[in-house]
């Protein structure tokens, strides 16, 4: 979920041409989530093969990375590795609400409200360890390069995008900002159109762009200033945040006392939280350079296997998205990546 700074960071609207020849690091818990919550029978089912294993997290990942890179994109998976202990409280919080969500879409099953039940399917959405393994082997079968965070994906793909080693780090939620990416895009793994939810209205969803730089410069404050405001109207660390404070008071009071620090020493407001190591957490997470970015080649045989002979997906059109696979793979006669970025 992350922190909601909607109200002050807007994005530019882009087309998917204008990622064409960048490589772009993805949060994969972020986009398993979302293939979790969208691909899904009109009961809120997800799809499921024989042996009553979820796939739709694999069917989201094949066949939406195959559509990333016939638009030129090189996508980079990045996957959390062991949360802060901060991040503990809100974890427990989302596994109560997910339960909660569970028991209200069988019960709207049940009674035979289809629109209902799939609304609440979606909040239901969980990913376990089995799920993160099977579409690690997907993306190596692909030849499609992924990272193991040693903390959060989001510092991670951050960290990388300042290296200059990605273009820019793609995640739903705000967070990457915070952990200082340079640029930040959403609804990568949801363009197309999109049914509102409980309602017969489609949307056209295109992906944003959001660069840092301009950010700060339009809201006249530095990356920290924007930490300190996240951390007063809340983060995954500390839900809550400061009780009274909105966003618009929160940059309203970064801006007239520049720190979190000088609002504590002024007893502004009282903060009951560590809010200097929730500052430290974004400023100085848990990264790694133990990461290659390659494509060195997918394994069509290997990719039919897992696909069509342990989860049943169909054989006719997987091997219709392998054409297009093949088509679309950067050349083996590319010497460098360097190119992806101009």
């Amino acid at each position: 979920m992350g922190v909601n700074l909607s109200e002050i960071v807007k994005g530019e609207e882009i087309e998917l041409n204008f990622l064409k020849n960048k490589i772009i690091a993805l949060d994969a818990m972020n986009a398993m989530y979302q293939f979790l919550s969208s691909i899904r029978q009109k009961d809120g089912k997800p799809l499921i093969d024989s042996k009553g294993r979820i796939t739709s997290h694999l069917s989201g990942l094949f066949y939406r990375s195959i559509n990333l890179l016939e638009n030129g994109i090189k996508p980079v998976y990045v996957f959390d590795g062991k949360p802060p202990k901060l991040k503990q409280r809100i974890i427990e919080e989302r596994k109560k609400l997910r339960e909660e969500a569970e028991r209200e879409w069988l019960k709207a099953l049940e009674e035979g409200d289809l629109d209902k039940a799939r609304s609440y399917a979606m909040r239901a959405v969980k990913v376990d360890s089995e799920m993160i393994e099977q579409a690690k082997k997907l993306l190596e079968y692909m030849g499609i390069p992924y990272v193991q965070a040693p903390s959060e994906g989001e510092a991670q793909a951050a960290y990388m995008a300042r290296k200059g080693d990605v273009y820019a780090a793609a995640s739903q939620d705000y967070d990457s900002l915070l952990f200082g990416a340079p640029r930040l895009i959403r609804n990568l793994t949801i363009v197309g159109r999109r049914k509102l939810p409980r309602k017969n209205v489609y949307v056209e969803i295109k992906p944003e762009i959001i660069i840092l730089e301009n950010l700060l410069k339009k809201l006249k404050i530095n990356r920290e200033q924007l930490i300190d405001i996240a951390i007063l109207i809340g983060t995954d660390y500390n839900p809550e945040g400061v009780r009274g404070i909105g966003i618009r008071k929160a940059l309203e009071l970064i801006r007239k006392y520049k720190s979190i620090e000088e609002i504590v020493r002024r007893n502004v407001v009282r903060i009951n939280f560590p809010y200097d190591e929730i500052k430290e957490l974004f400023l100085n997470p848990n990264v790694t350079d133990d990461y290659k970015i390659s494509f060195p080649g997918f394994d069509k045989d290997k990719i039919i296997k897992l696909l069509c002979e342990e989860h049943d997906f169909s054989l006719d059109r997987v091997e219709n998205a392998l054409k297009r696979l093949e088509a679309s793979y950067p050349s083996k006669k590319q010497k460098s990546l360097d190119l992806w970025f101009k």
